[in-house]
């Protein structure tokens, strides 16, 4: 088993890196690190995105995407400021979601330019009182001529403040009144809706919001194609994912170690270097090692996919792991820089923010644990 990268794979990490230290970390540090980027703003964002293969990772190259392993994709990813992907993943997701569970007609309108960055688009599928179980989800649909009549409200939506398309999870309700998932496709222009942007403890920079539906008209064109397969679609999407977030906690969880070396190594106490205490160095080595068992379980949890493994367990646990590793790191990270530790200033403050908020996209950590072990044992917690 070989865990360094190969040549291609360095050379994607370094375009990675140059890319977000020429362009994505100056259009970020150019605006308020409080507030949800304005949509020009995520469009240009979007436009580099495109250039890394973000927007289109998972369709394949003979259809014009990118056509990304999901360790490459995660490789990519860990470079990207947690903000971004938290904007380019979801878009990245639906696009997927499009390409896959959308007949012709739909992607011919909609996939050129979600996979160009040129649309934004996003998932609504969490509502207020249901978030991990889709099949619990109330928003319906019913047939009413030519259109749709879409009724609900969905909660904690990526992008769903800028989006020019979004990709609705729903319970289309037929005339004897039975009801099945479906998907509906929302384009705001044709389909205004009520979206209000949610503000949030960290990744400030990525619009969150909760959108409702009151009897919202979409033409009926936009239905998805009813394969029954819906709930499959975004279990799917969702086990890359899960990963693909854990690695956000490990890029900030390195930042934290990158730090805390350095500040170990030029400050002093009692008249030497911090470092040369026997407590911070095992500070240091219990961040580096949560930082590195994180980023292997996220990367093994992506190659099991590459492989057409069930990855059910892996992925929720490379997550779930990741995430409350690198928050503890980061925890010890501001440990050892004291007060400075505690300064906005510094950033520290901001990746732990950050981290924290990691925990609940994607599935949080108990529903996770309960995932896992429902592929420990072959019994399900949930039913």
């Amino acid at each position: 088993m070989d865990f360094s990268l190969n040549e291609a794979q360095r050379m994607m990490v370094e375009a990675a890196r140059r890319l977000v230290e020429k362009h994505m970390q100056p259009i970020l540090d150019a605006n308020d690190k409080d507030r949800a980027l304005p949509k020009p703003v995520i469009l240009k964002v979007m436009e580099k995105a495109a250039e890394l293969g973000l927007t289109s990772a998972r369709i394949p190259e003979a259809s014009g995407g990118a056509g990304l392993s999901m360790l490459d994709y995660g490789l990519i990813t860990e470079q990207i400021p947690p903000c971004v992907t938290l904007i380019v993943q979801p878009h990245e997701a639906t696009t997927a979601r499009v390409f896959f569970g959308c007949n012709e007609e739909q992607k011919e309108r909609y996939l050129a330019d979600l996979m160009a960055g040129r649309k934004i688009a996003c998932t609504a599928s969490t509502e207020p009182d249901v978030g991990s179980d889709p099949r619990g989800i109330k928003t319906s649909v019913v047939e009413d001529g030519d259109h749709l009549v879409l009724k609900g409200r969905k909660q904690w939506i990526s992008n769903s403040t800028v989006c020019d398309l979004m990709n609705v999870t729903c319970r289309k309700v037929n005339a004897d009144g039975t009801s099945s998932l479906a998907r509906v496709l929302v384009d705001p222009v044709e389909s205004p809706f009520e979206a209000r942007e949610v503000r949030m403890h960290g990744l400030r920079q990525a619009p969150l919001g909760e959108v409702l539906f009151d009897a919202c008209r979409v033409p009926k064109r936009n239905l998805c194609p009813d394969t029954g397969e819906t709930a499959k679609l975004l279990t799917l999407t969702w086990l890359a994912n899960r990963p693909l977030v854990g690695l956000l906690a490990v890029g900030a969880g390195q930042k934290a170690l990158d730090a805390a070396r350095q500040y170990a190594t030029t400050r002093k106490q009692f008249g030497r270097y911090i470092g040369g205490f026997q407590l911070v160095q095992s500070d240091l080595a219990e961040i580096e090692t949560a930082v590195i068992s994180s980023r292997l379980l996220c990367y093994n949890a992506l190659a099991a996919l590459d492989r057409g493994e069930r990855a059910n367990g892996l992925s929720a646990m490379a997550k779930r792991y990741a995430v409350d590793s690198c928050d503890k790191a980061i925890a010890l990270a501001m440990r050892i820089h004291g007060a400075m530790g505690l300064s906005t200033e510094l950033g520290l403050e901001q990746l732990a923010r950050d981290v924290r908020t990691l925990t609940i996209p994607d599935g949080t950590p108990g529903i996770l644990t309960l995932i896992q072990g429902r592929e420990l044992t072959g019994i399900d917690p949930f039913r």
